[in-house]
C-alpha cells in the first residue's frame, strides 16, 4: 500500500487527539489517541507497525485534520 490517510479529531469528552483509519478491505483499521501531537505521531507509527506486515507497510502516512487547528495569537 502506497499511502494511508488517518483522520485526526478531538475527543469531545477528554480533549485528546484521536487518529483513525478504516481498512478499505473491511477488516478493521487503526485507532489511537494522545494529548500531544508528537505523542500521537509516535502512537500512529506504533499502531501501523502492529497492523501491517513488514512487506505491506505504507510508504506514506497522511494526517487529515477534521477540524482545523486554531492558534491563539495573544
Amino acid at each position: 500500500m502506497e499511502e494511508i490517510v488517518l483522520n485526526i479529531s478531538r475527543c469531545a469528552e477528554t480533549g485528546a487527539l484521536v487518529a483513525s483509519w478504516d481498512d478499505p478491505s473491511g477488516f478493521g483499521g487503526l485507532t489511537t489517541q494522545a494529548y500531544k501531537l508528537s505523542e500521537l505521531e509516535e502512537n500512529i507509527l506504533d499502531a501501523i507497525a502492529v497492523h501491517f506486515d513488514p512487506e505491506e507497510l505504507p510508504s506514506r502516512v497522511r494526517l487529515h485534520f477534521v477540524d482545523d487547528p486554531v492558534l491563539a495569537a495573544a
